[in-house]
């Protein structure tokens, strides 16, 4: 198991990584949905404030105080600058817990800032367009990674050893950076330079039927297509799906699959729980 996603446009959004301990946003339910998972929780990265997004953060703060689990290692929570309804919640439930037993650490994220989660990766924000007056980011996670120089890449198995033992690893080795994940977040289509290489990418997706969005400030299916088109992801998740298209989800699941083979793709439904 990789991912723990629950999201439901309008209502509840979270997405857990297991590898590195990261959620993405903190909607309503995920105390009850994770149960003692929350303790395995290292840090959060919210993309913006709306109450879907931040709600399960006062549940989860309780309950990490209260309930059976390690209280040893801080907290981490980052969130867009100048966000300052998620400030405010943020002060709200501070006020209502004012015998926490361990360490919460807020930090205001410029888009110039990294936040580096183990020894070979970090988080890098990137701007989203959702709401107007509304700072929104997505995420990505960055690997730095080691390969051949090019010149030694056609190179037998042989060849390459008698290198390493003449010249030393690292003057026939180069570091890469990977995008290992791309998250967009609440917003329209994100870039497609940020999307580019990206190993997973999870997309919102609101709206099969753009007649069906009034304001353009979610991603359409249209949109989304003509994404991963651009991009090529070898791996897609569709989450923030409207519950007005539960009935025709795996359809139009089907539909991508069939219009890109090459791809895992999976669109997350918007009842429950998906772990995947």
């Amino acid at each position: 198991m990789e991912f723990i996603i629950q999201s439901k446009a309008l209502y509840s959004t979270w997405v857990y990584y297991k590898p590195n301990r990261i959620l993405f946003d903190c909607g309503e339910g995920i105390s009850e949905f994770l149960g003692n998972k929350i303790y395995g929780i290292d840090s959060i990265y919210i993309t913006h404030s709306h109450i879907d997004h931040i709600s399960g953060l006062w549940g989860l703060v309780n309950i990490r105080n209260n309930g059976m689990g390690s209280r040893e290692k801080p907290l981490q929570i980052y969130y867009p600058s100048g966000a300052r309804q998620f400030e405010e919640y943020m002060t709200f439930i501070f006020k209502m817990n004012k015998r926490l037993r361990y360490d919460i650490i807020t930090t205001p994220l410029e888009l110039s800032q990294t936040v580096s989660i183990s020894s070979s990766r970090y988080i890098k924000p990137f701007r989203t367009k959702h709401t107007p007056g509304e700072t929104s980011y997505g995420f990505q996670i960055i690997e730095t990674r080691n390969r051949l120089k090019e010149e030694y890449r056609n190179l037998g198995q042989e060849e390459i050893r008698k290198n390493v033992e003449l010249l030393g690893k690292a003057a026939i080795t180069e570091n890469y950076e990977s995008k290992v994940l791309t998250l967009s977040g609440d917003s329209l289509a994100i870039p497609t330079e940020c999307a580019m290489g990206s190993e997973i990418l999870i997309h919102e997706c609101t709206f099969f039927n753009e007649n069906d969005r009034k304001i353009r400030n979610h991603t359409s299916l249209r949109e989304l297509t003509e994404l991963i088109s651009k991009t090529h992801p070898k791996r897609v998740i569709i989450y923030h799906i409207s519950s007005r298209y539960e009935r025709i989800l795996l359809k139009k699941e089907k539909e991508l699959k069939e219009l890109f083979p090459e791809i895992d793709i999976m669109m997350i439904k918007t009842q429950g729980v998906t772990e995947i």
